[in-house]
């Protein structure tokens, strides 16, 4: 029986009860429901939240979303944002809503909460060779003849453990695969050459379970990547798709899947993919990019291919997090109650950008965060630094990947401070 649409998915989302599990919201709200708090429509910052709590800006999230349902559109990419960014199901929806093909994820556990939320097309950018998952998988597939799944292969031992675990749970429809290139010795996943490819390709036609969709990778993995390198690697690419192509190995397909576009590099792949030949089937060229939808003040705002074509538009960065002054031992040293559990850091620190005091807001001149500890984030101040222990400090992160995982319900907020939704994330 196929999935609902996720309708009644996400309206049980906005039924669960808040309480001690959710950081950051207000205390007196126990035991409403998520419905019942966002009708309140609370004010961030005067509303009873406390701190630390991460915020996203409304305006700037839906700002993103159509930015890149725009750059798909003009450029003929089908667009599967890759969901381990946030892996919030309301997200994936307004994603879908605003033009995605579907959704990418990395691990079967991303899939099955994909499902629960009645996501119909699934790129899953790994080779899956774990036999539960498979039968799992196998289960929603024969269950949901609507239901798209497209996973990688990368070896032929790969391919034969998925036929022996689709076999043993008795597949009627065959799982969609992409033979996944490398980005080049020393790379991550994938296959390193061409032949091997091939060989590989071999495998999966020797498979009863398996069918042989496309050709796919992830050009932010090029060694020592400029504009040369990955241009020259998603060429490559489509050389690949065109070769199995003439060997008759997409015989009988709808489509040919050509995917590939992290969030470093997707105007390069734009740029390739629109020389993507006549096949004969026509091409799914689809571009992966999922950090965009929140953006970044560090990582990726440094890397998006939007600085190099700023005609087409700029992404916003639609984090911040909220904590306050606890310590000011020293003129030249303060210290907030976020750390580690609250703050992505594998990255760089978080950007002390604003001060809330009374009411007012002012850039945080004069403060730098130096370091995290797991609760306190260590700040060093300079003789501008207007700073006291009860200001509220904003800070920008960097990396959207390892800052949704630390918060389970998000508040959305307009600029006014008024909260009108929350992203509730499943890791």
């Amino acid at each position: 029986m196929a999935l609902d649409t996720g309708t009644e998915a996400l309206a049980r989302l906005a039924e669960e009860r808040v309480d001690h599990r959710f950081k950051g919201l207000p205390p007196d709200a126990d035991g409403l429901t998520v419905a019942e708090l966002t009708r309140q429509g609370r004010n961030l910052f005067t509303g009873g939240f406390t701190t630390p709590v991460l915020a996203l800006s409304a305006e700037r999230l839906e700002h993103n979303l159509r930015l890149m349902e725009t750059y798909a559109t003009r450029h003929g990419l089908a667009f599967a944002p890759h969901g381990k960014t946030s892996m919030a199901p309301q997200l994936f929806h307004r994603q879908i809503e605003h033009g995605a093909w579907g959704i990418t994820l990395a691990v079967p556990h991303q899939v099955r909460v994909a499902r629960a939320f009645g996501i119909q097309r699934v790129f899953l950018a790994n080779e899956l060779v774990d036999a539960a998952a498979l039968r799992w998988v196998s289960s929603e597939l024969d269950a949901d003849p609507d239901f798209r799944f497209v996973c990688y292969v990368d070896s032929v031992r790969g391919v034969g453990l998925m036929d022996a675990a689709l076999s043993d749970a008795g597949a009627s429809r065959p799982v969609d695969v992409v033979v996944e290139l490398a980005a080049g010795e020393g790379a991550r996943t994938g296959v390193r050459t061409e032949a091997e490819c091939a060989a590989v390709a071999d495998a999966v036609a020797g498979a009863r379970t398996l069918r042989l969709a496309g050709v796919a990778g992830y050009e932010g993995e090029v060694p020592d990547a400029d504009p040369e390198k990955v241009h020259a690697w998603l060429r490559r690419l489509i050389a690949l798709a065109v070769d199995f192509d003439k060997a008759g190995r997409f015989d009988g397909l709808a489509d040919i899947v050509v995917s590939a576009g992290g969030s470093a590099w997707f105007d390069a792949v734009a740029d390739v993919f629109a020389e993507v030949p006549d096949l004969s089937r026509p091409a799914l060229k689809l571009l992966r990019s999922g950090a965009y939808v929140s953006h970044d003040d560090g990582h990726y705002r440094e890397l998006t291919p939007f600085n190099r074509v700023p005609e087409e538009g700029a992404l916003e960065p639609a984090f911040r997090l909220w904590s306050q002054v606890v310590s000011r031992p020293s003129p030249e040293q303060a210290f907030t109650n976020a750390g580690k559990r609250d703050a992505a850091y594998d990255l760089h620190l978080p950007f002390a950008q604003v001060v809330r005091r009374d009411g007012a807001e002012r850039v945080a001149t004069g403060v730098e965060v130096t370091g995290l500890s797991d609760q306190h984030a260590w700040l060093r101040t300079t003789a501008e630094a207007d700073l006291e222990v009860g200001d509220w400090l904003g800070t920008g992160l960097s990396h959207p990947c390892t800052s949704f995982d630390k918060w389970q319900l998000i508040p959305v907020a307009q600029t006014d401070g008024t909260v009108v939704d929350y992203i509730r994330t499943f890791f």
